[in-house]
């Protein structure tokens, strides 16, 4: 026969429960969610767009082309002329020879075709800053991107966290009221309890890690106030390509920022021993000048007022030209840059086949869960509970079947993070850029 004690313990416990376990719901967790997710969302384009406008570095690296360009004006500067003007005294207080004045113009005129090879390394740098500018922009966009998406991620933990304290805090609160009523050990409550007092460790270390990210993002956006919260609308569903790597690579050679100034830069160092060539050559040196003498009244010689002029060149003797340091310096700087683009053809490859087999990669590890994992770890933690419930399974079978589907949850958010991530590194790899959500 059955104990009328138990009968009606479970009689008691069958009416009250639901309506405790509402009165007994997890107002803590709900005002974290309150005051933790605010209403303001900036989604990805509003980002990167304050990021291109509003990035201090960004900013400050666009400046080099300005300071290029004014490069540029500086060298088609041709040498100023110079004006001389002297007085002098031929001894008028004694000899009375009078005094005199003298004026002169000099000028160098540049030989060699030094001006035009001043002008052509300046475009020339001028093309260099373009492509720093473009690897630096690549680099920002594809950093930013990932910093975006590493603040989703950690947004979407917070609130998986979250869900997962709630249905542990209430089974932690059930099973508060299935011991008082006998129907379960004080042991298993306590346990249950302390499950749902992990969780909310981890919700609050969670909610550290995403605050965190924003800090970064607002790094990223030139702001000093955290005042933008990630939107984890359209997730990380949109971050599946098919890609051939022969094809990437391709692009990569013909995209790849770094690549492509690496290629300026060979120019610019055959720019700089062209000019430094043509500073070798001797400039000439043009100077006319007058020269006035007012009248000598010395007994001995006297001479009339006269006016003197003068037109001549001069011929600098360069025999610093027999040192041929700076014409070394420049050539093996061209021989240098040529070896460096090579380097970096080499690493471009390397980094474009490593990003695309770790792209393919999580593609597989997403394909996965796509089995049905996530549904499988459901059913059996609801089969669990209600097993549980019915006394027919252990509190710590219902617990090991919460953790694995909670790891289980966390896994799949991860992977889609790294899979969106991987994409992000590919794609910066092959110097391409498709990706928005």
């Amino acid at each position: 026969m059955l104990n009328i004690t138990t009968i009606t313990k479970n009689i008691l416990l069958f009416i009250y429960l639901p309506l405790l376990l509402v009165d007994l719901a997890p107002i803590q967790a709900q005002v974290l969610v309150d005051t933790t997710f605010p209403k303001k969302i900036m989604t990805y384009s509003e980002y990167m767009e304050a990021v291109v406008q509003n990035n201090l570095s960004y900013a400050a690296e666009k400046l080099n082309i300005n300071i290029a360009q004014a490069a540029i004006e500086k060298a088609t500067i041709i040498p100023d002329p110079e004006l001389s003007a002297g007085f002098f005294n031929n001894d008028q207080q004694h000899m009375k020879m009078g005094y005199g004045y003298d004026i002169g113009l000099d000028w160098t005129l540049e030989l060699g075709g030094k001006r035009k090879a001043r002008v052509n390394l300046a475009k020339s740098e001028s093309e260099l800053a373009l492509h720093a500018l473009q690897e630096f922009f690549q680099n920002l966009r594809s950093d930013a991107t990932t910093q975006y998406l590493t603040a989703v991620y950690h947004e979407q933990l917070v609130k998986l966290q979250l869900n997962s304290y709630e249905a542990l805090n209430q089974l932690s609160k059930s099973d508060s009221i299935r011991a008082k009523l006998g129907a379960i050990t004080a042991i298993d409550a306590k346990q249950s309890k302390l499950e749902a007092a992990s969780m909310w460790n981890e919700v609050i270390q969670s909610i550290g890690y995403w605050k965190s990210a924003l800090g970064n993002l607002d790094l990223l956006m030139g702001s000093q106030q955290a005042k933008v919260v990630t939107s984890a609308s359209g997730g990380f569903s949109t971050f599946n390509r098919n890609f051939h790597l022969h094809d990437l690579l391709e692009q990569a050679q013909l995209y790849r920022s770094d690549l492509l100034y690496a290629w300026q830069h060979q120019d610019v160092s055959k720019k700089t021993l062209e000019l430094v060539k043509a500073n070798r050559v001797i400039d000439l040196g043009l100077n006319t000048g007058l020269t006035r003498n007012a009248a000598a009244h010395n007994e001995v010689a006297p001479s009339p007022a006269f006016t003197a002029t003068n037109i001549g060149i001069s011929l600098p003797l360069k025999f610093s030209n027999k040192r041929k340091g700076e014409l070394k310096e420049a050539y093996y700087t061209l021989q240098q840059s040529e070896v460096q683009y090579k380097q970096i053809e080499l690493q471009v490859h390397t980094e474009v086949v490593k990003a695309y087999y770790q792209y393919e990669a999580t593609q597989k590890q997403l394909q996965q869960f796509t089995t049905g994992l996530l549904q499988d770890a459901q059913a059996i933690l609801k089969g669990k509970r209600y097993s549980y419930e019915r006394g027919e399974s252990s509190l710590l079978e219902v617990l090991h079947a919460q953790r694995t589907y909670i790891e289980m949850q966390q896994h799949y958010y991860e992977t889609l993070f790294n899979n969106a991530v991987a994409l992000v590194e590919l794609e910066r790899s092959a110097g391409i850029w498709d990706i928005y959500f």
